[in-house]
């Protein structure tokens, strides 16, 4: 049985006053559970406050909109309190608490894409909140909380009866929250609109690569990331990920058409993607994007973090290393046609601007 590769929007799991919690589910999006893939969005409103948590999967976070702040405290380390804007990609090894809060009137809107493999459930997170309705406060009963934290009755019935909200809350104007160290950033968070670019074509597109190079941190969440922009009518390369991993794409504005070519040479997706989306494609399969008229950006994750692609059109493409004499005798064409063939997309690499 053929699994369906379309591209799906997000639903919304909970929210109220504070903000929502939108998730894809993998009876939606099966590649999600075949790749142990898990994606989830957070969207904050104004001093909105996703409460203090941890998940079953490593993760990075990218934020798609607005301003905020992020608190992130490693396993056995001290707090973080990090400013973050749009453009920011955060890496979240297993074990990290985090909460998350907006004291913007623009809404923080923050995508997490996850490996699930140790999950609960593959292709979805799991999150275990600290505090709430659905907090571990709730779960122990009165002695064991006092025992543990030293607390007389009392105080234990007053710290679980003053949790009223699930997993996200809306905070009274002047509650005053951590104040944000640009410091506590480094190593952590990188924002990729504004990071040396790794590849620059003229008309074509830019792409900013996150690895274990430029943020360290991810080595230990085992995922690579890229942010992609291709301009109106630009084409990205066909290629594949050639070390086995599965690239997790999210449209993050513009619109345009990917096409995926899978086993025996078959198309096996053919559709016009836009902001919002989320696709993947499976290990080894060929994928190729064009932009509409306005442009197509999207932020990828990839099962790997030092990922090495492959790509087959433009001046890297692996058709450029091959002899004459095996191109001619694989296509069948005389070497007219072949250095016809070999001779396009001598300067181009990755990205390829519009035809005049």
């Amino acid at each position: 049985m053929e699994i369906d590769l379309t591209p799906k929007l997000s639903q919304k799991v909970y929210g109220g006053d504070g903000g929502s919690y939108h998730a894809w589910c993998p009876n939606e999006l099966p590649m999600l559970k075949e790749g142990n893939i898990g994606a989830a969005k957070l969207a904050l409103e104004k001093n909105g406050l996703a409460l203090p948590h941890y998940s079953d999967s490593a993760k990075v976070a990218y934020v798609l909109q607005g301003n905020g702040v992020a608190g992130i405290v490693l396993p056995e380390k001290e707090e973080k309190v990090l400013p973050i804007k749009k453009g920011d990609a955060i890496a979240l090894p297993f074990g990290v608490v985090t909460w998350w809060y907006n004291k913007e009137d623009t809404e923080l809107v923050v995508l997490f894409l996850g490996d699930t493999s140790k999950a609960h459930k593959s292709g979805s997170f799991t999150n275990f909140y600290l505090t709430g309705t659905n907090g571990i406060f709730t779960g122990f009963s009165t002695e064991f909380v006092s025992r543990a934290w030293d607390l007389d009755e009392a105080t234990v019935k007053t710290l679980v009866t003053k949790q009223t909200g699930t997993g996200i809350v809306k905070l009274d104007g002047s509650i005053k929250m951590p104040e944000p160290k640009k410091e506590h950033r480094e190593g952590i968070a990188l924002n990729c609109e504004e990071a040396p670019l790794d590849v620059d074509i003229k008309d074509g597109g830019c792409v900013v690569v996150l690895n274990t190079k430029n943020l360290p941190l991810v080595g230990e969440v085992g995922l690579g990331a890229d942010l992609v922009r291709i301009y109106g009518k630009s084409m990205c390369s066909p290629g594949f990920s050639c070390d086995s991993a599965l690239q997790v794409t999210y449209i993050v504005k513009g619109s345009g058409r990917v096409q995926v070519v899978g086993v025996d040479g078959k198309r096996k997706l053919e559709i016009t993607v836009k902001a919002g989306n989320l696709f993947i494609v499976p290990r080894f399969f060929v994928v190729s994007k064009i932009a509409d008229d306005t442009g197509m950006e999207w932020f990828s994750i990839i099962t790997t973090p030092d990922p090495i692609f492959t790509h087959l059109a433009g001046r890297t493409s692996v058709w450029k290393a091959l002899s004459p004499e095996v191109l001619q005798a694989a296509f069948n064409v005389t070497p007219e046609v072949e250095n016809q063939f070999r001779s396009k997309r001598t300067s181009d690499a990755i990205f390829f601007a519009p035809p005049n």
